[in-house]
């Protein structure tokens, strides 16, 4: 006997209501201890994360591991283990596929522009950040969760762009080895300068709450190469910045630490470098130095020895 088609329209919904259940109490559940991942739903357009929970993990901060352009980002989550189980952190590494995420709407920036225009802010590539952030801390039940945002080479492009632009509530933006930045200049097309943008993103006040927001730049003194390998930038608006990627970060950190000193604003920036690194993640991220650079020095209260 065959089952009738409103049997068939019954268990058809029960099963979709019984999935439903299903992935809203995964997304409630705790993050599982050692490495794992999950996806998040992202308003239609999900996004894998690679995670990390050490096994001894109680009540530590949060961790958001933005990858480079090889996009990735379990590699990534792999070389910040060592920070989560000295700082007892739980590290969250999203990844940001080439096939939807361009250079521009990625590291380039950030998804403000898109074809060289403006694009609504509900848009931009930082709101993933913002939507994995809640989601975390709802899993952990810990809705005020301290976070910290890393990101190394164009993940550090990223993180500098999001603290210029949309620094929410995160305690600190590390961005180790940025290969260009935004400088405070309107005659500079963006992602290089200000030029292009309206006012309301490149005008004084944003600029005054860009150096008063706690941005490090984490640097390596060995990044001093022009490796088209690792995707240096030769453009002709990067290399105005700086033959090398040291040498631009030192130039830009002068450059808004001047800014801030000549409008008597407030500047919470700082640069914290570790010796011999070049333009390795792995290396930045297993250094000493990177607790300096999320905690600041003499402060690394969260992290074991």
């Amino acid at each position: 006997m065959k089952p009738s088609l409103s049997w068939l329209r019954n268990a058809a919904g029960s099963f979709l209501l019984a999935a439903a259940v299903a992935a809203s109490a995964a997304e409630a559940t705790p993050l599982p201890k050692g490495p794992g991942q999950f996806i998040l739903p992202n308003l239609g357009e999900p996004v894998t994360v690679f995670t990390y929970k050490p096994p001894t993990y109680a009540d530590g901060p949060l961790i958001v591991v933005i990858h480079g352009s090889e996009r990735n980002a379990e590699e990534y989550r792999n070389s910040a283990i060592t920070v989560a189980e000295r700082c007892n952190a739980i590290i969250v590494a999203p990844l940001f596929d080439r096939e939807r995420f361009s250079d521009e709407r990625y590291k380039r920036g950030g998804g403000v522009t898109k074809d060289g225009r403006l694009q609504p802010r509900d848009q931009w590539t930082f709101n993933v950040i913002v939507r994995l952030v809640a989601a975390v801390r709802e899993r952990e039940g810990k809705p005020g969760m301290p976070y910290y945002l890393l990101g190394h080479s164009g993940g550090a492009q990223v993180v500098s762009k999001m603290a210029m632009f949309m620094p929410g509530d995160a305690q600190r933006f590390v961005a180790a080895n940025p290969g260009s930045n935004v400088f405070p200049d309107r005659k500079i097309p963006f992602p290089y300068g200000l030029g292009g943008l309206p006012d309301e993103l490149g005008n004084d006040e944003v600029l005054r709450q860009y150096c008063a927001a706690p941005l490090t730049l984490y640097l390596g003194t060995g990044d001093v190469y022009q490796n088209a390998s690792d995707g240096f930038d030769f453009s002709e608006n990067a290399m105005r910045q700086g033959p090398v990627r040291l040498a631009r970060n030192h130039n830009f950190f002068s450059v808004m630490q001047k800014l801030a000193a000549e409008r008597g604003w407030k500047f919470n920036w700082r640069i914290v470098e570790t010796p011999g690194i070049g333009h390795s993640g792995s290396k930045m991220f297993h250094a000493s130095e990177v607790e300096d650079a999320l905690f600041g020095p003499g402060r690394r209260t969260d992290c074991r020895h």
